[in-house]
């Protein structure tokens, strides 16, 4: 009476079985990083339109949206009274676009600021820039530590001001 090689096996199955059941299988590190990332894209135009006109349009070489905040590189961004903002890289939280790395904006018919970080408040379109920066029209130069700047009425407030400006005679 020896045991049969059909015993050994079931009960071995059994025993497989049980096992797994009782196991918990799952890297939960792997998890959680694989589903935090909202969107990626790259090469991509956002426009961005009410019932009346185009508010705003901007440019990203490539983007990630993870935690309630879209990060961008290579930003070009345009609105009604900006000719052109650009960065190396931003950060969209909100109203509020963080920008760092050559920030270079262009205001229409007017003066080209460049800084390494400002801040830009679409709803109230203003630049705060937190860094030194340079602003070029023609000769005129200014230099400065900090920048406060409302792109809708074109009002500039300004620290630690350096300017060479030239006016015309009358």
């Amino acid at each position: 009476m020896g045991i049969r090689l059909e015993q050994v096996l079931i009960i071995a199955i059994i025993v497989t079985v049980g096992m797994n059941t009782m196991m918990k299988l799952s890297n939960s590190s792997a998890s959680n990083n694989m589903f935090n990332k909202e969107m990626e894209f790259t090469d991509t135009t956002f426009i961005e339109v009410d019932r009346e006109k185009m508010q705003s349009k901007s440019f990203a070489k490539k983007g990630v949206r993870e935690n309630m905040a879209l990060m961008v590189e290579d930003l070009k961004y345009s609105t009604d009274s900006i000719e052109l903002l650009v960065s190396n890289k931003g950060t969209y939280h909100e109203d509020i676009l963080y920008l760092d790395g050559n920030v270079k904006l262009k205001e229409k018919e007017g003066y080209l600021y460049s800084t390494e970080h400002a801040k830009y408040n679409q709803k109230t379109e203003i630049l705060t820039v937190t860094s030194p920066f340079i602003a070029y029209m023609d000769k005129n130069i200014i230099r400065g530590t900090s920048l406060h700047y409302n792109a809708l009425t074109k009002e500039l407030n300004a620290t630690k001001v350096d300017a060479v400006i030239y006016t015309t005679e009358k």
